[in-house]
C-alpha cells in the first residue's frame, strides 16, 4: 500500500474484512456449544462446592500443569509480539537495510509463523506434542543466535522467517498438551486461564523491550528475545510426562 501511495489506513478496511469474516466462521461452528452442553458432556468430577478455576491454579497436580502452561504461553507470546515489533526497526537501524526491505522481513516472521503453523501442525501430532516442542525450541533458539550473531541483512532475514516456522506451531500444541494433562472438567477453566495469562506477553514483554531500547539501543531485542527462548524451554520440559492414552 505503500508503494501504491495509499493511505496508511486503508490497511484498517482489510481488517475489518477479516473480522467479519472470523465473526461468521466463529458464529456457525460453535453456535450450538452452550454451557449447558458442556456441563452435561463434561460432569464435575470434584465436590459439588468445589470451584474449578479454584482446583485449576491451586490443587496439584493439576496447578502444576495450569501454571506452567500460562508461564509458557506468557514467554512465548511475549517473544512473538516483541520479535515481530520490533524486527522491522532492528533490521533498519542494525542491519541498515532500506525501509521497504526492513518491513519485509516482518513480514517473512509472520509468514513463517503461519506455514509453520500450517506444515508442522501435521508433523507435532506424530511426534507428540512435548517432544515436538522440546525440539523446536533448540532449533528456533540456534536461529536466534545466527540472527544475532551473524550482521548481514539477508542472513538474518531469512534466519527470522525460519524462526518463526518454528515457532507457529507452539501455541495450539501447548493447548492440546495442556488438554491431555488436565481432566476434561478443568479444560475451559485451565485452558482459558493460561490463554488469559499468557496473552499478557504480548502487553508485557514489547513494552519492556521498548523500554530498554530506548535507553541501550534496538540490539538489545536479541539477548532478550535468546533469554525468553531458554526460559520458557525450562517451563516446558518441566511439564508432567503426556501419556499416550487418556480417560
Amino acid at each position: 500500500m505503500t508503494k501504491a501511495d495509499k493511505p496508511w489506513w486503508t490497511w484498517y478496511y482489510f481488517m475489518i474484512g477479516f473480522a467479519v469474516v472470523e465473526l461468521v466462521t466463529s458464529l456457525w461452528a460453535f453456535w450450538s456449544q452452550t454451557g449447558e452442553v458442556f456441563r452435561l458432556a463434561h460432569p464435575r468430577t470434584t465436590d459439588q462446592t468445589g470451584n474449578r478455576m479454584k482446583e485449576a491454579l491451586l490443587t496439584m497436580p493439576s496447578a502444576r500443569v495450569t501454571w506452567l502452561c500460562a508461564l509458557f504461553l506468557l514467554g512465548y507470546v511475549g517473544i512473538e509480539v516483541a520479535l515481530g515489533g520490533w524486527i522491522t526497526t532492528f533490521m533498519l537501524r542494525e542491519r541498515h537495510g532500506g525501509a521497504f526491505a526492513s518491513g519485509m522481513t516482518a513480514t517473512g516472521f509472520w509468514l513463517g509463523i503461519t506455514i509453520g503453523r500450517l506444515v508442522l501442525g501435521f508433523v507435532t501430532p506424530r511426534i507428540g506434542e512435548k517432544l515436538s516442542i522440546a525440539i523446536y525450541l533448540p532449533i528456533a533458539t540456534g536461529l536466534e543466535l545466527l540472527f544475532w550473531l551473524v550482521p548481514q541483512f539477508y542472513v538474518s532475514a531469512v534466519a527470522v522467517a525460519l524462526q518463526g516456522f518454528f515457532l507457529g506451531p507452539m501455541f495450539p500444541a501447548a493447548v492440546v498438551a495442556t488438554t491431555k494433562l488436565l481432566p476434561k472438567h478443568l479444560h475451559v477453566s485451565g485452558i482459558g486461564f493460561a490463554a488469559a495469562f499468557g496473552g499478557s506477553g504480548a502487553a508485557i514483554f514489547p513494552f519492556v523491550t521498548g523500554v530498554i531500547a530506548q535507553a541501550k539501543g534496538v540490539q538489545v531485542l536479541q539477548p532478550i528475545i535468546l533469554a525468553l527462548l531458554v526460559v520458557i524451554w525450562l517451563f516446558w520440559i518441566s511439564l508432567p510426562r503426556i501419556e499416550k492414552k487418556r480417560d
